[in-house]
């Protein structure tokens, strides 16, 4: 039996969003980034960094325990490479900096054809695949990961979680030859943590060896996880290793230090990488049979799903047919269960709560 899903339409999310943020402090451009952010991630089905994960990860590490600081000012460090910016984030919103980094690497890319931007004392930005897509969008190769805001992976061959779920995003310009912005995004554990929250709320268990309880043991069960495990084994450690060597070269600390308490003189600090290429940069012009460059990206996408590969999917495809079926519904779709936790936000911050039965089901 398919999950029964309730329409909520995309302005009344925004606005409770957009007020619980600002309950909490945040300043009223930074709440709607927010917000923008939310229901990107609700528009493409990304249940386990949308608003509910968001305010409770803002919650539990952010504006309420000095992780996040409301109203922050990014400060944009000197260098020598023009199309390389490092930003000292000063613990501002992640949503917010994130959509800063990203405009501001596809503006350098335009001139230089390739741009970064590292980020030293950033809070979480939940999703990255939401910010390379959008940049996708509008015809970009886009590149990003970071440091997760907990240390709660457990490396290859040990016992102790020493490292974040360090995901990693690529977005691709694809629309013109496959109809969406092909997005390669993922954790290096093998689950989320915010897919353990969603497990939880939705009373469904684990795949097995996601997860390990508090004496180390690989659990089902979703309320019993501690820790996880990195996917692939030394393959998701590795990728996962990369994103905290490049946050260590950026300005990160200890990543067992990260969210908690510190000793003096410590960080605690998450750090972000954004790269853009513009396809012409990296065009060498000499395609087969007269393609150009849009028509032969088209070819080796269908070299790749032909030859009795017809039925695979694209990384991306399932987000953007989901993004299809909030579009044909008209509005964004939440679970009974999620409905909850968003009654939950709203009594926290004031407002109304949203009433279930008001809403047409999908």
């Amino acid at each position: 039996m398919s999950e029964q899903f309730y329409i909520v339409p995309a302005e009344q999310h925004n606005t409770l969003v957009k007020n619980a943020y600002q309950h909490r402090g945040y300043t009223v451009n930074e709440s709607a980034q927010a917000a923008r952010f939310s229901t990107l991630a609700s528009q493409h089905g990304i249940r386990t960094h949308n608003a509910i994960k968001a305010l409770h990860l803002d919650h539990l590490f952010g504006s309420a325990a000095d992780g996040c600081t409301p109203a922050a000012q990014i400060e944009k460090l000197d260098s020598r490479f023009p199309a390389s910016q490092v930003w000292n984030a000063n613990k501002k919103l992640g949503q917010a900096t994130a959509y800063e980094a990203i405009d501001e690497c596809i503006t350098l890319a335009d001139r230089y054809g390739i741009a970064q931007v590292s980020v030293d004392n950033a809070f979480h930005y939940l999703w990255g695949g939401g910010y390379v897509m959008e940049a996708a969008k509008r015809g970009y190769i886009a590149y990003t990961n970071c440091t997760a805001a907990l240390a709660e992976v457990v490396p290859f061959l040990g016992r102790f979680p020493t490292l974040g779920t360090n995901p990693h995003s690529w977005a691709f310009p694809t629309t013109d030859a496959v109809g969406f912005p092909i997005v390669i995004d993922w954790a290096t554990s093998v689950i989320a943590m915010g897919r353990v929250q969603q497990f939880q709320r939705e009373g469904t268990p684990l795949p097995p060896h996601a997860a390990v309880d508090k004496n180390g043991k690989m659990t089902t069960d979703p309320t019993e996880v501690s820790a996880l495990m990195p996917f692939g084994a030394h393959k998701g450690y590795g990728l996962s290793l990369i994103n905290e060597l490049v946050g260590g070269f950026i300005g990160g600390s200890l990543p067992t230090l990260r969210s908690r308490k510190i000793p003096e003189g410590e960080k605690r600090t998450p750090a972000f990488y954004f790269q853009v290429i513009h396809p012409d940069a990296i065009n060498g012009g000499a395609f087969a049979k007269g393609r150009n460059q849009t028509s032969n990206v088209k070819a080796v996408i269908e070299d790749i799903l032909g030859h009795g590969n017809e039925s695979c999917l694209l990384p991306g495809q399932l987000e953007a047919r989901w993004a299809a079926r909030v579009d044909q519904a008209g509005g964004l779709l939440f679970s009974a269960a999620e409905i909850k936790a968003f009654n939950e936000i709203a009594e926290k911050c004031g407002e109304a709560p949203w009433n279930l039965n008001s809403f047409k089901v999908e």
